[in-house]
């Protein structure tokens, strides 16, 4: 059974850093792609970031790009995300997600098979 276990996630101010964690699971090679998620108060869930699992491509969306980085570690089979510069519109839960077939768009719910249980990420002003 394919589990996805995040991290990680906690209270910070303005400005702080956070890293988040997702360990899978329950598979027995390498997926397609991983990626984060997150999802605020009475907002839908969107698009943070994401990695290619082989050759490492790295999406971000624009509110991310810059402040977070996506990483992996493949004998691990984790991912991670390093967030700085926090902001308080950065609240959220934070959502862990694979895909384990190719997908044209990374940034899409669509593309991922397996979701983790989310994380909570508060930034006060």
């Amino acid at each position: 059974q394919v589990q996805l276990v995040e991290s990680g996630g906690g209270l910070v101010q303005a400005g702080g850093s956070l890293r988040l964690s997702c360990a899978t699971s329950g598979r027995t090679f390498s997926w397609y792609v991983m990626g984060w998620f997150r999802q605020a108060p009475g907002k839908e869930r969107e698009f943070v970031t994401a990695i290619r699992w082989s050759g490492g491509t790295r999406y971000y969306a624009d509110s991310a790009r810059g402040r977070f980085t996506i990483s992996r570690d493949n004998a691990k089979n984790t991912v991670y995300l390093q967030m700085n510069s926090l902001k308080p519109e950065d609240t959220a839960v934070y959502y862990c997600a694979a895909g384990a077939a190719w997908s044209p768009k990374s940034d899409s719910q669509r593309a991922y098979n397996y979701w983790g249980q989310g994380t909570q990420v508060t930034v006060s002003s």
